[in-house]
Order: C-alpha cells, then structure tokens, then sequence
C-alpha cells in the first residue's frame, strides 16, 4: 500500500477562500450591502464564520477581495476585461485598443454575475464614506491608472496631442459608460462603446 499523504492544508485553504468571495458576491447581489453579514456568508460558503475572521477584519474587507478577485478571474478568462492586470493593449493603433476594452468593460457590466454586487458595493460607496473611498483606491483607481499608462504612451509616440492630461482624458471614456450602465437610460452595447472612442479620439488625437 502507498503511504498515507496528508491533504494539502494551501489548497483547501484556497479552495475556502474562493468559495467565501463568491459567496460575499452572491449575497451582496441578492440582498445588498447592508443585509449582507459575515454569519450569511459563512453559511453561503459553508464554512465558520471565525474563518472569515481570521483572514479579513472586516466584511468591506471581504467584498474588496472577492471585486479583485473577480477582476483577476476575468482578466484570466480573456486577457482584457477592464483593463486587467496585465494592462490595456499597445498595438500600435490607439483606436482599437481602446475600443477592445471598452468593448470588455461593457460585457463586465452587463454580465449578471457582476452587475449586482458593482450596483450594490457603488450605491453604499455613495453613503459610506469609507467604503467608497476603498472602492476607489483598491479597485477603480489601479483600473484607471492603466488607461494613464497606455494614454501617455500614445503621446510619446506623437499620436495623442502633448497637451492632454491622460487622467482627465480618460474620463471621456469612463464617465459616459458608467452614466448610461448607472442610469439604465439606454442599452450599454459595444457599438455605444466604440462611438464613444471615436468621439473621444477626436479632441484627443495629433491632427494631420
């Protein structure tokens, strides 16, 4: 008989972890932020709610991770969604790049399974002070901050005029998805996205 091998403490611990953010998500997209408790997504997950406690201070904490993660899984998934960590795409044509993420940015917002915890987590961000501020600094902002990067590269290559600043440039692109995907008003499509690169590019492009 092979020896007895021990059950691999990192893996089940992972496998726990994972299970914990998807449940945060879950709830907080059923029920909201405020009816969301750390004892409902222990029971969601199946695990003691002292486990949560042992590795996130608090349930902000949990929501914050589990947002990461979903950003990572889906930056896994196609190498753009929002930007991922591995960045916005230089290939040379500003146009399309941009409109390959902008393109990925609507299908996360309209993907069920991100949209109501995003609405959730964005409106108590409104009326929780320090929530929305851990919204932005862990998630928004390193998201914006790779539009910066690929923005000030265009400039260096001479295609993007030298007097744009790139952090308020990239709010030509941002705001107008997230006004129409806040507001429901109209749908949020690929094509919206892609004119609102052209638009944008217009004041933000060298002229020939």
């Amino acid at each position: 008989m092979s020896p007895h091998k021990a059950p691999d403490s990192s893996r089940r611990s992972d496998r726990s972890r994972r299970a914990i953010c998807d449940a945060a998500l879950s709830l907080v997209g059923e029920v909201g932020y405020a009816r969301t408790t750390i004892e409902g997504i222990a029971a969601r997950a199946g695990v003691g709610k002292q486990t949560i406690y042992r590795w996130w201070p608090s349930k902000a904490a949990v929501l914050m991770e589990a947002f990461v993660d979903l950003g990572t899984r889906a930056a896994e998934a196609d190498g753009t969604a929002g930007g991922g960590e591995q960045g916005i795409p230089d290939t040379g044509d500003l146009a399309a790049d941009l409109r390959l993420v902008l393109r990925a940015t609507v299908d996360e917002l309209n993907d069920p399974a991100i949209e109501g915890p995003t609405r959730a987590l964005t409106a108590e961000g409104v009326s929780d002070p320090a929530l929305g501020a851990q919204f932005v600094e862990n998630l928004l902002e390193p998201q914006l901050q790779l539009y910066v990067t690929r923005l000030r590269a265009a400039q260096e290559a001479g295609q993007v005029r030298a007097d744009i600043d790139p952090r308020i440039a990239l709010e030509l692109l941002i705001a107008p998805l997230t006004h129409r995907w806040l507001l429901r008003t109209l749908p949020l499509t690929h094509e919206y996205a892609d004119q609102v690169v052209d638009l944008t590019l217009r004041g933000l492009l060298v002229q020939p």
